[in-house]
């Protein structure tokens, strides 16, 4: 009498194993998101890790790249757990029938969500930890693509699969595609605009550009500003300062009060920064970019170009052609 031969223990593990480290990494990619869609800054071990996580790599059709991460990642954990909660005795044909689908989606998903944390842990150690050193490391993104692998290696490894050939030529496909659209969407980052406004770092990178014309009221608006001491505090890598610039348009920006305060910018005036940060702090408020000093006042976040208007006692014309 032969005995049947039992499972490893992987395999009767790898779903939940999966589920887990994919609920893992929607809490490191939703926490990202959360404080982004906030304006919040998050709580980096390193001093730079907000200079990778503030970069346009870091956003994808103007939503923060964690957006996508964190629906990328409860995907693969309903994919892993949802047939789990199929009862195998009584539904035995569904249960079997959404395994087996589900198990390719897995390895497909953790494929391209490997692939793609490769190429930006790429970009993390050229772009930033090389030319600005440990403190530019971003924990987050690393731990990001350290639960993709091993998802992926779980998946791969927590199955016995029927077909090797046809999985290996499905991935090789997934990888094809991932490459070729992870390229495409970051083609034209840090690339300079010709007749645009480039938002640069100290080296001389480009992090964002800005196209948008100015009207007659935007350029007037910021040439008062400048008139009236005002000042806008912020960072090369701040995207809610690089929207606020972009309000104003690209000729009004020849004419900007803009106080550079990171030290890995152009012409950075840190002390300056940290001056009004505490100026700040004192009175009960907390800094952040953007701020604005208008008239001895300390305001942080964006601002519409009226309310600047308002609070610089502005008496120019007011036929703003950017809005918020």
């Amino acid at each position: 009498m032969s005995r049947r031969r039992s499972k490893p223990w992987l395999h009767r593990w790898s779903r939940p194993i999966v589920g887990a480290i994919a609920l893992l990494g929607a809490l490191n990619t939703g926490y990202i998101t959360a404080t982004k869609l906030m304006g919040e800054a998050a709580a980096c071990p390193t001093s730079g890790c907000e200079t990778v996580l503030n970069s346009p790599y870091a956003f994808v059709l103007g939503q923060p790249l964690a957006l996508f991460g964190f629906l990328a990642y409860v995907a693969m954990a309903i994919f892993a757990l949802g047939p789990l909660w199929v009862n195998p005795d009584a539904q035995k044909d569904l249960r079997l029938k959404l395994e087996n689908s589900t198990w390719l989606l897995l390895f497909l998903g953790s494929t391209a969500m490997m692939l793609f944390s490769f190429y930006l842990m790429y970009i993390m150690v050229t772009e930033f930890v090389v030319p600005y050193g440990p403190q530019a490391v971003c924990f987050f993104c690393i731990a990001s693509a350290i639960l993709a692998t091993a998802m992926f290696g779980v998946t791969l490894l927590g199955r016995t699969w029927d077909d090797v050939g046809q999985l290996l030529f499905s991935g090789l496909i997934v990888a094809v595609i991932t490459v070729i659209g992870t390229l495409g969407v970051y083609a034209n980052v840090g690339q300079a605009v010709d007749d645009g406004y480039n938002i640069v770092s100290g080296e001389g990178r480009v992090f964002f550009s800005i196209t948008e014309t100015s009207g007659n009221a935007e350029i007037e608006l910021a040439r008062h500003l400048e008139a009236v001491d005002a000042k806008m505090y912020g960072a090369f890598w701040c995207p809610h300062c690089y929207e606020q610039k972009k309000l104003f348009g690209v000729e009004a920006l020849a004419d900007f009060p803009y106080i550079e305060c990171a030290p890995e910018g152009q012409s950075p005036q840190v002390e300056v920064c940290q001056a009004a940060a505490s100026q700040l702090e004192a009175a009960g408020g907390q800094f952040g970019y953007p701020a604005w000093e208008i008239n001895g006042k300390i305001i942080t976040g964006r601002r519409s170009l009226e309310e600047l208007a308002d609070l610089s006692d502005y008496q120019g014309p007011r036929d703003f052609k950017n809005t918020l």
